[in-house]
């Protein structure tokens, strides 16, 4: 079967890695510790999605080989991620959205297949209109399996912006305005990535490195 980029649907949701597949750290407006899997909920996750889907529009994109999710990225306007109100920094409201993590699985890193998913989840924030795209990033090498957060050096060489200096959870923007119109087909180019699929029934690690190479 091909390798697909879909929407990141319902029925996506149970595939992902035990951490995310349950995670409601983002969608908790009660401050939390920052670490992937500090409260999960399937329920109240399954409601979330629903909601957004309904009011805005599908909250991410996934990248797919015989069904088995290789990674994926998560997003939608600030609004439905409340956690970052208890963050350093200002997400402006108006026109945007927030990136809330990002994972790849192991075997699929460094081949390109963040960078594509990023292509993918902008490509379809710019059909929505938002003018602006945000992301708290995690500056240091450190354990990404319980970090809900995304590499800055990643973001900084995929046009990102720092918008609020922090130590530890620096706040990143991309104005969509920078940005060229849309030709690469995504689809041709996540088939043509050299990325060795193997593990057809395992999970994607919930980690991103925040080093050099590619994701």
């Amino acid at each position: 079967m091909p390798r697909r980029l879909k929407p990141l649907g319902l029925g996506h949701l149970e595939r992902l890695p035990s951490e995310c597949a349950s995670c409601v750290f983002w969608e908790s407006s009660q401050a939390l510790e920052v670490r992937c899997g500090v409260r999960c909920d399937a329920d109240r996750l399954r409601e979330w999605h629903r909601a957004v889907s309904v009011q805005w529009g599908d909250p991410g994109r996934v990248a797919l080989e015989d069904d088995q999710v290789m990674g994926f990225i998560k997003y939608a306007p600030p609004e439905y991620f409340p956690q970052a109100l208890h963050l350093p920094g200002e997400v402006t409201r108006e026109r945007s959205v927030l990136i809330a993590c990002m994972h790849i699985h192991d075997d699929a890193r460094r081949h390109g297949l963040g960078s594509l998913l990023l292509k993918a989840a902008l490509r379809d924030v710019s059909m929505h209109g938002e003018k602006t795209v945000y992301a708290y990033a995690c500056p240091r090498a450190t354990d990404m399996t319980v970090e809900p957060m995304i590499g800055m050096d990643f973001l900084l060489r995929n046009g990102f912006a720092i918008a609020h200096p922090h130590p530890a959870y620096p706040l990143l923007k991309l104005d969509m305005r920078s940005l060229v119109q849309w030709t690469e087909n995504l689809e041709a180019v996540l088939e043509s990535l050299r990325i060795p699929w193997t593990a057809r029934n395992r999970l994607p690690s919930p980690s991103v490195d925040v080093r050099g190479g590619r994701r």
